[in-house]
């Protein structure tokens, strides 16, 4: 049964990640967006909201050249501010627990995130999460929905995502999928979960939510 967990906010949180991201941005086109044009953008991705900065300074859409280039900026600004003698993420340790207890159960489950690949990469290493765990960062051309579904392609349901944000309950609307909200931003008739919640929490009320 296929699980798909987004990261920041539901694993952790890694504070002050949208200035990270405009201050990549700066360092490839010279000068920051502000706090308003990343506040404007409709989208909820690295790659949407990158896409929606470039289209609006440049007139253009955004190469994927440039996105490859924002995706290793922007790791290098995570690299620079999270490390053993600088900033450390909360780290919401019952649900990463939980994760590898589900994959133990023998579910088939993914890290599903809006940030750019190697930024993922590097969030999930700084959290621990599990190897065994795939994991699909921001894509060319796909929303959080699209995201969810080549997770999910092939893969027989139940499904389930979990996410920590309005547009991750929206996202998992649009791609017809149940939806476990993390803690007290996405308020809703869906099941929510602390983020203190125990592991063991997290594997009742997912294999409740599928029917195990």
């Amino acid at each position: 049964m296929p699980l798909c967990f987004d990261l920041d906010g539901t694993l952790g949180s890694f504070g002050g990640g949208f200035v990270l991201l405009r201050q990549a941005l700066g360092d490839l086109w010279g000068d920051d967006p502000t706090a308003s044009d990343l506040k404007a953008c409709a989208g909820s991705t690295d790659w949407e909201i990158v896409a929606e900065l470039h289209q609006k300074r440049f007139g253009t859409a955004l190469p994927l050249g440039m996105y490859e280039r924002y995706d290793r900026a922007c790791l290098l600004r995570f690299q620079g501010t999270f490390h053993s003698e600088g900033q450390s993420p909360d780290v919401y340790q019952g649900i990463i627990t939980g994760m590898t207890r589900l994959v133990e159960a023998g579910h088939r489950v993914w890290l599903v995130s809006g940030n750019a690949p190697s930024v993922l990469d590097f969030k999930a290493l700084v959290l621990s999460v599990d190897a065994r765990i795939p994991r699909l960062g921001s894509l060319p051309n796909l929303d959080r929905a699209g995201l969810i579904r080549k997770a999910l392609d092939g893969c027989p349901g139940p499904h389930l995502y979990v996410g920590d944000r309005p547009h991750d309950r929206e996202a998992a609307l649009a791609a017809g999928v149940p939806f476990l909200g993390v803690g007290e931003a996405v308020p809703g008739e869906h099941p929510i979960l602390s983020v203190l919640a125990e592991a063991e929490h997290l594997v009742r009320t997912v294999n409740t939510i599928l029917g195990c």
